[in-house]
């Protein structure tokens, strides 16, 4: 089911219901377009960075609501989007600003979410909203907004129509459709000529975020970015030195294509980092399992321990599925020993793999760090190293 919004500008305050599988209701005001809208209702506990979110193909097909209360404060800019187009399904919020006020802003977020057809609503107990999610755990939603308005009856049945993300092959919707060249950059930022930078990555775009290949080009790496249904034989025409998986939405036990990809990949022998659904994707080549979580990991202030050096860091996440593999062991794998490197402080998630006999690492986080925070941006340099490495350093990077 699809989004059917009309492009009313600020949505003239039109009633509004938030509409749960489980037959739980939340009535407010329309923002952004009018409609109805169905996906996975989840929530992100982030307090800035919404125009980063609301961008994030990850959040292709969710239904989005925000714990913080006071959103749009800042309105929209055309330097932030971290891809080509808005990506949730339906947002949700409780106090949206009148008026937004920032240098950069060009417009109000809902005057964007209007102009995009992204259906949301406003003025609901969204701490309620999270609490009940937080226990009955992600779930099918519809938003339905305009003066007529199904009853509640219609409204259920259709939110209970609706596809579910369990199953969910979601990462080629999202992705290019054509490989394209990010160029790296000098010191002083300058873009390099071709054939001039340190290293040349292969990234497969899984649903990636325009800042990722951007850090990666601020290391002097030129990255050509490859859609999802890449082969092998894709990704070594580029002659990488090194290979990158990128997050995006969906299923992981749907993404047997990029799982023989990575196998190819660590056939190899090439250095190899994955971050988000790159992570699911490396634990299901290793011969993991993955599972879904009860209400995920979205937001931009989530704990993780760095178990190779002890150090905690606060981290951006948007996942709501997970690896389950053994967390104090080193598991015996086709690819020789693998441990588990991060855990996630909340709820000992594995956060990160690492292979103890080849070059290659994962973390189940966003270290691109928009819109923060930046406590991860070492692991550019970790996948730099590896590339940088010798063989026997490569095992110890």
């Amino acid at each position: 089911m699809t989004n059917t919004p009309t492009a009313t500008p600020g949505a003239a305050k039109a009633p509004a219901v938030l509409v749960l599988e489980d037959g739980r209701t939340f009535r407010g005001r329309a923002y952004g377009a009018v409609g109805e809208t169905f996906g996975e209702a989840v929530f992100s506990t982030g307090m800035t960075g919404y125009q980063e979110t609301l961008t994030d193909p990850s959040y292709h097909r969710q239904i989005v609501v925000m714990t913080a209360p006071h959103i749009g404060n800042t309105g929209v800019n055309d330097e932030d989007p971290e891809s080509r187009r808005v990506w949730v399904a339906g947002y949700v919020v409780r106090d949206p600003a009148r008026v937004p006020s920032n240098w950069r802003s060009r417009r109000s977020l809902d005057e964007e979410l209007t102009a995009q057809g992204v259906v949301g609503i406003s003025g609901i107990d969204t701490r309620a909203l999270t609490r009940h999610l937080r226990e009955r755990g992600a779930m099918r939603a519809g938003i339905f907004s305009g003066n007529a308005l199904p009853d509640e009856g219609t409204m259920l049945a259709e939110v209970r129509q609706a596809a579910e993300m369990r199953g969910a092959d979601l990462a080629a919707e999202v992705a290019t459709e054509e490989p394209y060249v990010v160029p790296a950059l000098g010191p002083d930022g300058e873009t390099l000529p071709p054939g001039t930078a340190r290293f040349t990555v292969a990234a497969v775009d899984l649903g990636i975020k325009g800042m990722t290949p951007h850090r990666m080009a601020e290391r002097g790496i030129e990255v050509h970015v490859l859609p999802a249904t890449a082969t092998a034989d894709d990704i070594y025409a580029v002659e990488p030195d090194g290979v990158f998986f990128s997050n995006g939405p969906g299923d992981p036990a749907t993404a047997d294509g990029p799982v023989a990809a990575m196998r190819a990949v660590l056939d190899r022998g090439t250095p190899l980092f994955g971050i988000c659904f790159g992570n699911q994707i490396l634990g299901r080549a290793l011969g993991f399992g993955t599972f879904k979580l009860k209400y995920g990991h979205r937001g931009i202030n989530q704990p993780v321990q760095d178990r190779t050096t002890g150090k905690v860091e606060v981290t951006a996440h948007n996942h709501g599925f997970a690896v389950d593999a053994p967390l104090d062991t080193v598991s015996d794998t086709p690819y020789g020993r693998v441990q588990v490197s991060h855990v996630c402080l909340n709820d000992n998630v594995v956060e990160g793999l690492q292979l103890l006999d080849r070059p290659a690492f994962s973390v189940q986080y966003h270290p691109e760090a928009a819109a923060g925070p930046h406590d991860a941006a070492y692991l550019f340099d970790r996948f730099t190293a590896l590339m940088s490495a010798t063989p026997m350093e490569a095992e110890r990077a």
